[in-house]
């Protein structure tokens, strides 16, 4: 029988499939699939190789390595996008992989934990901590949004201006709740950890140290560069392909960037907090779904602004008004499920429920 890594590693046989298909110049939408698909596998083996080095490194280093490369995947893509200039796809996937990780992956985990057992509990304190982060992310959303929306006429490279700055703000932030969650406040987030088994603990890179000895250092920093670099190889193509792909499915660039490329980056992450949601370790869960979502707000967003700006793109904070109401909507009701540390399967059921309005909302928007 199958399991989840046999089907990863089955997965990598799409590398070559798609790596030929643009040298004998297939199809696009061939091309947007297969890369697609490619990258799933690719973007687990670099989690992987991570957690691996980051055990290795202790703590600290290693979570901090954990956070940089934790949405590595969405980075690079985002940075492909952008070089090519497709700056409302990579708005789109920002916005998209917030709403993805809040309330598909919560959700999913709050439902089938919630089957499992009846009722799961995870820290209140760390997930309002957590909603005040995303609070703040949307905040450094709207105002430049607003701010466009409120001035006809104002010109791009004063928004670009404000958007850079908020970046930097965000990035500040990010960088404090790193010191809060590692190093000041560690005992918030530590709490339960001493009751889970070691595979649990190593499925968030938490393992025993007597695993350091066994870790192949080397081994492990070759497989995270040679994923990055095929992961990036994999992304040129997806990108590449978008444009005519999507128009050939019937999807607009609107509900591709929110929806396909967000789930094809975090696919790999979304298993994972599946997974240790029905072993009951719904601590863990949240804190990869939220975390994820925070990394995505306050430090891939703003380091893609200042990559725009590098670019000489016009990258801001200035979202699609829709975009921005889908945001707020996915934090809104994330925060309100969460804020008592409890779930059930009826929770998740409505998060999920909102992931399918929100889908079908963009489905169905029309092309600006």
């Amino acid at each position: 029988m199958l399991n989840t890594n046999n089907l990863l590693s089955l997965l990598l046989v799409f590398i070559p499939i798609s790596i030929a298909g643009h040298f004998l110049h297939w199809g696009s939408t061939t091309l947007f699939v297969t890369s697609a698909i490619a990258i799933i596998p690719l973007a687990a083996w670099m989690g992987t190789a991570t957690e691996e080095i980051a055990v290795v490194l202790g703590p600290s280093l290693g979570g901090l390595l954990n956070a940089t490369f934790g949405n590595a995947t969405e980075l690079i893509i985002g940075i492909v996008a952008l070089k090519a200039g497709l700056l409302d796809v990579v708005k789109a996937s920002i916005t998209g992989s917030i709403m993805g990780n809040l309330l598909l992956v919560m959700g999913l985990s709050m439902l089938l934990g919630g089957l499992r057992f009846k009722e799961q509990t995870f820290q209140p304190i760390v997930a309002r901590t957590n909603a005040s982060s995303m609070n703040l992310a949307v905040i450094a959303m709207l105002l430049p949004t607003a701010m466009d929306v409120t001035s006809p006429g104002i010109d791009e490279i004063t928004l670009q201006r404000l958007s850079i700055a908020v970046a930097v703000v965000l990035i500040l932030v990010y960088g404090l709740t790193l010191l809060f969650s590692m190093k000041t406040h560690t005992y918030l987030y530590d709490v339960g950890l001493a009751e889970m088994d070691p595979s649990d603990l190593s499925e968030v890179n938490l393992a025993p140290d007597t695993k350091e000895d066994k870790v192949n250092l080397p081994l492990w920093i070759g497989v995270l560069l040679g994923a990055t670099i095929l992961v990036a190889i994999e992304s040129e193509l997806l990108v590449a392909s978008l444009e005519e792909a999507t128009a050939s499915l019937g999807l607009t660039a609107l509900f591709t960037g929110v929806i396909v490329v967000p789930i094809i980056g975090n696919a790999a992450e979304h298993a994972t907090a599946v997974t240790v949601a029905m072993k009951n370790k719904m601590d863990l869960s949240v804190s990869v779904a939220v975390g994820s979502s925070l990394q995505i707000a306050l430090f891939v967003a703003p380091v893609l602004v200042l990559a725009g700006w590098i670019f000489g793109q016009p990258m801001t904070l200035d979202f699609n008004p829709f975009e921005l109401v889908a945001v707020t909507v996915a934090v809104f009701i994330a925060n309100s499920v969460s804020s008592d540390g409890r779930s059930d399967w009826l929770e998740g059921t409505l998060l999920l429920a909102a992931y399918a309005v929100l889908g079908l909302a963009f489905y169905f928007h029309p092309v600006i």
